[in-house]
């Protein structure tokens, strides 16, 4: 379940198969709910060893929600085989990404701070 980690920051702590649609699905849907003022995301992939093209396909209509409202969608924590998916698609150059949660949540608060 994605935790709002502030009024305008959710963290989502992405689970391995079989739950990682249902995470992702649930990430979607609070981002829906939002209407015109989606949160930022952070996509913590620190138990993701694998995705397949629906999981691809769920990422890519986060980022297009968010993106289309100016905020920002961002990996982090992205294992080796995960990161080589992204590679192999193309998307590494669509998806921002943080080496840890703490980073990319830092990220985003300074970016909202304007610092």
């Amino acid at each position: 379940m994605p935790t709002d980690w502030s009024d305008t920051i959710v963290l989502a702590d992405l689970p391995e198969q079989p739950q990682l649609a249902d995470e992702l699905t649930a990430v979607l849907d609070r981002v829906e709910s939002a209407g015109e003022a989606p949160p930022n995301v952070v996509l913590n992939f620190q138990n993701v060893k694998h995705l397949n093209s629906s999981h691809l396909a769920q990422m890519l209509q986060i980022r297009k929600l968010i993106k289309a409202k100016g905020r920002r969608l961002l990996l982090a924590s992205v294992a080796d085989e995960v990161w080589s998916v992204l590679l192999a698609t193309g998307l590494d150059k669509l998806f921002e990404l943080a080496p840890d949660p703490a980073t990319a949540l830092t990220s985003v608060q300074l970016d909202e701070t304007g610092a």
